[in-house]
């Protein structure tokens, strides 16, 4: 290897940040161009979210009664107290006296930002948008791209009638479950337990009822899903349909794209034979098209 070039791939420490050489990142951005490209040729519109939301906001989505163990904060520095606190280099952090309040999160999925975006407003029925964002999850544990802190999420969200809802998951199931067997990367399909909702509350009694996220496996990781929210994002972000002033449906297909990477390497052994194998299955896919 030369002095210019870069490893394929870092592997995770056990803070769980991991780097991309060029054939990794060449070919996460293939598969993210694929997948965005699903969703503008069903008339999705391209957007960018912040990178950081409101805890406050998150809050209201009640993302830290279903998710606390996942959650990360972001919070600058207390200038008042950083001089009496300092950075501790034995323990590699700065003490929690040295911080503000932890009022920024880091969002732990692309689609949050997409219904604060769109808080208050009133969207035409038939609405599509697709989003890619840096997302961040705690892990008990971190092993390669398979599981680490920061990762890349493309997803694409349906917002408007229950009907369009679930028919946007429905045309991207069959649209993963094609892509897949083009691959040849075996996928499962199975119900997903994370919730939502209130965990003692009705909603969570229907989810037990009618499952609302189908995720598509490979060797055990879930590496892309399709999630119905019903109208929860709608009710309490203030989204209603055009024309009915009822609360919005949403429903949201997410491709974890390092998890992707690591299928795939796995499953062709290489970062050339995996490229090859996604560059065959677009070929077929436009030839179907």
């Amino acid at each position: 290897m030369s002095p210019t070039e870069a490893p394929p791939a870092r592997a995770a420490d056990q803070d769980g940040l991991f780097a991309l050489g060029p054939e990794a990142t060449a070919l996460m951005r293939l598969l993210d161009d694929t997948f965005a490209g699903w969703g503008v040729q069903a008339g999705a519109a391209p957007l960018t979210m912040p990178a950081l939301l409101p805890a406050a906001d998150l809050a209201r989505l009640d993302y830290y009664d279903n998710f606390p163990h996942q959650a990360i904060l972001a919070t600058p520095l207390d200038l008042d107290q950083r001089a009496e606190h300092p950075f501790d280099a034995a323990a590699g952090s700065f003490p929690r006296e040295a911080l503000e309040p932890g009022a920024l999160a880091l969002p732990a999925a692309a689609c949050y930002g997409v219904y604060l975006t769109h808080a208050g407003t009133e969207v035409a029925d038939g609405t599509l948008v697709t989003v890619v964002g840096r997302c961040f999850r705690k892990e008990t544990e971190y092993h390669d791209l398979r599981r680490i802190l920061g990762f890349h999420m493309r997803e694409v969200v349906a917002i408007g009638s229950r009907e369009h809802t679930e028919a946007h998951l429905a045309a991207f199931t069959a649209r993963i479950t094609a892509f897949a067997e083009a691959l040849d990367l075996p996928l499962s399909k199975e119900v997903a337990t994370d919730p939502f909702y209130d965990r003692g509350g009705a909603r969570l009694l229907l989810q037990q009822l009618s499952p609302v996220k189908w995720e598509f496996l490979y060797d055990g990781l879930a590496i892309a899903s399709v999630n119905v929210h019903r109208n929860f994002f709608g009710e309490r972000c203030g989204i209603t349909v055009a024309g009915t002033g009822e609360a919005a449906f949403t429903s949201c297909a997410a491709f974890g794209l390092e998890r992707w990477l690591s299928a795939l390497t796995r499953r062709h052994g290489s970062w050339e034979a995996a490229t090859a194998a996604v560059e065959q299955a677009v070929r077929q896919a436009g030839t179907a098209v």
